[in-house]
């Protein structure tokens, strides 16, 4: 037993590795790449520690070249999900008793190997499995989930610091107890980072965790998994399942042990899930916590004193990268006349130069989109812009299917500011522009503030500060995370915490104890040391 009164390692962000021609990553990274394609691993549930195979297979194939299949998914059922929550109950009481110290040493561990000698494992399988390119998957699947695991550790020592006043004679405690059940964690494909985040946040603070990893991105997850149980996570406090969501939901979110849900995807999936919980009220032992990151129809406001140079290349980026299948991506941009022609041209050359095709190839800047739902999804948009009369399709606008799932980066100009595509998420390499007159700048504001149920991100872009003060206050409720002269993607873990509201969560931040703090439930301790032996009040006495 440690008695101390500790301080954890400083944190500083992961550095970003350049895998510029000639570095030593990138060779290491083609090798892992070559190992990772040609392994055709199994990959299971691991409940309790133990992998689970099961008789249905579903075949993983790489969206920038479906005609190969580098891996197997053994797909389980409710007896894996049930049998997910049993071990979670089993490991829960001997987890959550733990020291602090003791949880945080296996994720700081985790986070050194993932640093190290799994880096280039959970790029490369990033890569194959979600169609990233090696920057991409360098930012999220390394960079960010290395971040998510040192800096909780910090930001969870910072709760339990929180302590309340004491009077005299007493001793005042807060015990952050973890919640009373398991906690079910569903994960997107479009972040590694998040899919190992979303079940490893409520893990440090002593939960136990059901895991549901998106099927797309079953390849990372593994690696994330490996890397969990290396680090000496003990069997039991993260469950990894895969199993189709409708099981998920009928097993585990009406379990009378559920505790909470921490989810990132569609926010219909999530208003769905709520119901679900709402409707089963009367079956938890406590009400579960439901903390959820959702859509987003993420805008670029550039004003007339705007660099044009510098929007256009945070349109390009933050409308295409990782094919636009960000919850940030850059979706909707209000120019201003003055600033068209001169915008366009640069934007029209840029969007012409961008190579689409294997993320393997160093040269590519997109891959495709992440399966054949999302295609066919991204076309009937695209077909939709065609047809229209209210938007007219611009730029891009192709589709092919035949080797990957490439959609090329489309941009619509719409005249009707509240077009379509102007508000509804579409989560691909989709950018619609509505060019504004310049006097109808706050009508304008107004419009990007209520066009879109959504409010995730947003970016306004201004070398004036008037406008750059009218914009936040403008738009003060329209993203949770706001950015001024930078596009509205790339937060960084304990640089911008990262979450929104309205129809795009609950707003809880990722990246900060705000988040940590919703997978506690306090508990608060007044010890009196000399406690009174009489009844009566001194007030009682006669004069």
């Amino acid at each position: 037993m440690l008695t101390a009164v500790t301080e954890v390692p400083p944190c500083k962000n992961e550095p970003v590795l350049s895998y510029a021609p000639g570095t030593p990553e990138r060779a290491h990274l083609k090798e892992a790449l070559a190992q990772m394609g040609r392994e055709g691993r199994e990959l299971c549930s691991v409940v309790d520690g133990e992998a689970l195979s099961t008789a249905k297979k579903l075949e993983v194939r790489p969206p920038h070249d479906h005609r190969r299949v580098i891996a197997t998914v053994c797909q389980g059922g409710a007896p894996e999900v049930q049998k997910a929550i049993a071990a979670a109950g089993r490991a829960r009481d001997a987890w959550g008793a733990m020291p602090f110290d003791e949880r945080a040493g296996v994720f700081l561990r985790a986070a050194e190997l993932l640093a190290g000698r799994y880096r280039y494992k959970v790029n490369a399988a990033t890569m194959l499995g979600q169609s990233k390119t090696m920057h991409q998957a360098e930012i999220d699947s390394a960079c960010e989930l290395v971040d998510f695991w040192r800096f909780n550790v910090a930001f969870a020592r910072r709760i339990l610091t929180d302590q309340p006043l004491s009077g005299p004679g007493t001793w005042n405690r807060m015990d952050y107890r973890p919640l009373d059940g398991f906690v079910l964690a569903v994960t997107p494909f479009n972040f590694t980072s998040i899919a190992g985040n979303l079940p490893t946040a409520p893990a440090l603070m002593g939960n136990t965790v059901v895991w549901k990893p998106a099927t797309t991105a079953a390849l990372s997850a593994q690696v994330i998994m490996d890397v969990l149980v290396e680090a000496g996570l003990p069997p039991g406090v993260v469950n990894l399942v895969h199993a189709p969501g409708r099981v998920i939901g009928e097993v585990a979110l009406t379990h009378p042990e559920l505790a909470g849900v921490h989810f990132t995807g569609s926010t219909g999936t999530f208003q769905t899930m709520w119901q679900t919980v709402a409707a089963s009220l009367n079956k938890y032992r406590c009400y579960p916590r439901m903390v959820g990151e959702t859509g987003g129809k993420d805008f670029i406001f550039v004003h007339a004193s705007a660099d044009v140079a510098a929007v256009v290349t945070a349109v390009v980026r933050g409308g295409f990268e990782y094919q636009g299948q960000k919850c940030s991506a850059a979706s909707r941009i209000y120019v201003p006349k003055s600033l068209w022609k001169d915008f366009a041209a640069r934007l029209e050359a840029e969007v012409k130069a961008i190579k689409m095709g294997d993320v393997e190839d160093p040269e590519t800047f997109m891959g495709a989109v992440i399966d054949a739902a999302a295609f066919a999804d991204h076309e009937r948009y695209i077909g939709y812009a065609k047809e229209n009369n209210g938007a007219t399709l611009w730029l891009g606008g192709k589709c092919d299917d035949k080797v990957g799932y490439f959609v090329q980066p489309t941009v619509v100009v719409a005249d009707d500011p509240q077009h379509r595509l102007m508000a509804e998420e579409i989560f691909g390499p989709v950018v619609t522009i509505h060019p504004y007159e310049d006097g109808a700048v706050d009508a304008t504001l107004t419009l990007c503030d209520r066009t879109s149920p959504y409010a995730l991100t947003g970016a306004v872009f201004a070398r004036d500060r008037h406008f750059v003060l009218q914009a936040m206050q403008a738009l003060r409720f329209a993203a949770g995370n706001f950015y001024i002269n930078d596009k509205p993607t790339g937060a960084v873990v304990g640089q911008q915490p990262f979450g929104g509201a309205r129809a795009s969560g609950t707003n809880d931040k990722a990246g900060s104890l705000l988040n940590l703090i919703r997978w506690t439930s306090p508990r608060a301790i007044k010890e009196t040391f000399d406690p009174p032996r009489d009844w009566r009040y001194p007030f009682m006495r006669r004069d």
